[in-house]
């Protein structure tokens, strides 16, 4: 079992994908999405460049048995390129937006990645084996003469250095008019969907050239569009149930055994709003950024601007619990729209046993809530706190003009260019994924301690 939501750590593995410490970083090295793999053994990174890091779990050492491994970069590659559509006269970026991995069938590793527009199936795999020997080519790859080959010879597999190849298997393109901001591999293992801000499509893995939409909420005129969706995954063990999230706050589970659009949902779930708390805000903080299914299938965690609910999927009239992540920040959310903060687009998580989930907020802060003691702890992804057998001490903001303690951030303090915006949590472990700008973050509870 996980203990409770302390990241109390006697190691903290810090990955950082710049050099030097306080080297400066460009746009392109900002890490855009953060991906377990099903074991937990690999975790994939995604930045603005088009770029895809791996990092693998090393074994546990021999000599301290009880160790865990840390995370150690397993291979780099270039995912997308920038390109241009003619036709629309606009620039695509290379960002990568998600990346899935695919449950593992055999010694590879397959993973997609998408940035805008175009979705790519990737196989990772390792050579430390190669041919020698051959009949026809000589030992620099060079046509033989066939005049001069006089006997047969069996090639052999003789050893050589670890070699991790990363080729592209598939190219899923030219099927969304909008950005895509999410994708999702079914529990079928065969199907995928991809979605845009108005549809979401449906795609065998093994075919390229056609997908089936089955979600459209594009309106006739688009003068009459009043909401978009905003992320969508599939149900964890029922291949025909999934879910998406629109830009008003409501979620919709569709069930594709009822027909072949899903336009009509199965359910809505909507919280009712509080008149008396309605502000020109309302429609923006309400906006859901995230949403995931539990390891279960019977929750749904999703994620607006200042709060992360837990839905039950038996009970859509309202959240079953709702979380405050930085209720702080009501008083500033006039300079957040100004500076466009308030658009943040945060993730959320579930750990393994899907006690606790956890999501990122300003500062350089993330925050955990375990739902069964509703105790929560705010800690920051810095560099004073990757130290090796470091603690992670809990951090406090106080609102303006609230009293204020020892060690507590003033509100007005805080830094709205430090975000963490993507977070991710091993399947089954206490480990967790953090990105802050160019730097991923990687803590370990060990000690299995319990947040005083």
């Amino acid at each position: 079992m996980l203990s409770p939501i302390q990241v109390l750590c006697s190691d903290i593995t810090t990955l950082s994908l710049e050099p030097e410490p306080f080297a400066s970083y460009t746009e392109a090295d900002i890490i855009s999405t953060v991906e377990f793999n099903h074991t937990g053994e690999l975790l994939a990174t995604g930045d603005k460049g088009g770029r895809v890091v791996i990092f693998q779990r090393e074994p546990e050492s021999k000599t301290e048995p009880f160790s865990q491994g840390e995370y150690n970069v397993y291979s780099t590659f270039q995912s997308h390129e920038p390109e241009f559509d003619y036709l629309k006269s606009l620039e695509i970026e290379e960002k990568i937006n998600k990346i899935r991995w695919l449950p593992q069938q055999n010694a590879a590793h397959f993973l997609l990645s998408t940035n805008d527009k175009t979705i790519k199936l990737w196989k990772v795999s390792e050579r430390d084996k190669r041919p020698e020997g051959y009949n026809l080519k000589d030992e620099e790859g060079r046509i033989k003469d066939i005049s001069t080959v006089t006997s047969l010879q069996v090639p052999v597999l003789k050893p050589m250095d670890l070699m991790v190849e990363v080729t592209p298997r598939r190219v899923f393109a030219n099927a969304h008019t909008y950005h895509i901001n999410s994708i999702s591999v079914n529990s079928d293992y065969e199907t995928y969907m991809s979605a845009d801000d108005l549809r979401i499509n449906l795609w065998n893995l093994d075919i390229t050239d056609r997908s089936f939409n089955i979600v459209d909420i594009k309106p006739a005129n688009m003068e009459d569009l009043t909401e978009v969706i905003t992320a969508a995954e599939f149900h964890p063990h029922h291949c025909n149930l999934f879910v998406y999230s629109s830009s008003k706050g409501t979620l919709r589970l569709c069930d594709m055994r009822e027909a072949a659009l899903c336009d009509k949902h199965s359910k809505l779930f909507e919280e009712p709003e509080d008149p008396s708390a309605r502000s020109f805000f309302s429609e923006i903080i309400s906006s859901v950024s995230d949403v995931k299914f539990s390891h279960s299938g019977r929750y749904l965690l999703t994620r607006d601007y200042l709060t992360a609910k837990v839905w039950d999927l038996n009970m859509e009239s309202k959240p079953l619990e709702t979380y405050q992540v930085h209720d702080y920040l009501r008083s500033k959310l006039c300079s957040l729209y100004e500076n466009d903060c308030i658009f943040d687009k945060f993730e959320c998580a579930w750990n393994g046993a899907d006690s606790v989930i956890m999501t990122g907020a300003y500062n350089n802060f993330f925050r955990m809530f375990d739902r069964n003691t509703k105790r929560d702890v705010t800690l920051e992804a810095s560099r004073e706190s990757s130290k090796p057998r470091a603690v992670l001490k809990p951090r406090r903001v106080c609102a303006a003009g609230g009293k204020r303690r020892k060690d507590d951030i003033s509100v007005d303090s805080l830094d709205f260019t430090k975000k963490i915006l993507h977070t991710a949590w091993h399947p089954t472990e206490n480990i967790i994924a953090i990105a802050a700008t160019n730097n991923l973050y990687i803590f370990q509870d060990k000690l299995n301690s319990e947040m005083h």
